[in-house]
């Protein structure tokens, strides 16, 4: 089996699909959008899919209902085994998956906190600090 790319920022390899696997598609839609490859290895070889077809049609439904966004999946038939593509789009409007927003840096998913978060939800919102109401306050403070 010939290696592909390594994974990086755009690109990632899992050997299995598991739900968890929805944050890492959050985190595509939040940064600049991705591709996970799922029954691939870490090198980019195929090493197959006993489930591909299942997964082509399970998978956008589930990422529909746990994101609600769409993704392109797809199904790719070789004589090293089948893998599924999915490619996610980034997307203008905060996503969020079981209410924590993911972003992809690098080749790692974060899970954004505090001021990282607040600044991520105000720049999609386009929300400045400068217009940002602030509850309870008067011109006094």
């Amino acid at each position: 089996m010939a290696k592909n790319a390594v994974e990086n920022q755009i690109i990632e390899y899992k050997s299995i699909w598991k739900d968890e696997y929805l944050a890492w598609i959050c985190g595509y839609a939040n940064a600049n959008g991705g591709t996970l490859y799922i029954g691939k290895d870490d090198d980019g070889s195929v090493c197959g899919l006993s489930n591909a077809k299942k997964l082509l049609e399970d998978l956008p439904n589930k990422i529909v209902a746990m994101l609600g966004i769409l993704a392109d999946v797809n199904l790719h038939e070789t004589s090293d085994g089948d893998f599924i593509e999915i490619f996610v789009k980034p997307f203008s409007v905060p996503v969020n998956y079981k209410g924590e927003y993911h972003y992809r840096s690098g080749s790692t998913k974060q899970v954004m906190k505090g001021t990282a978060l607040n600044e991520f939800l105000m720049k999609r919102l386009g929300i400045n600090w400068d217009s940002a109401t602030i509850p309870n306050a008067s011109a006094s403070d």
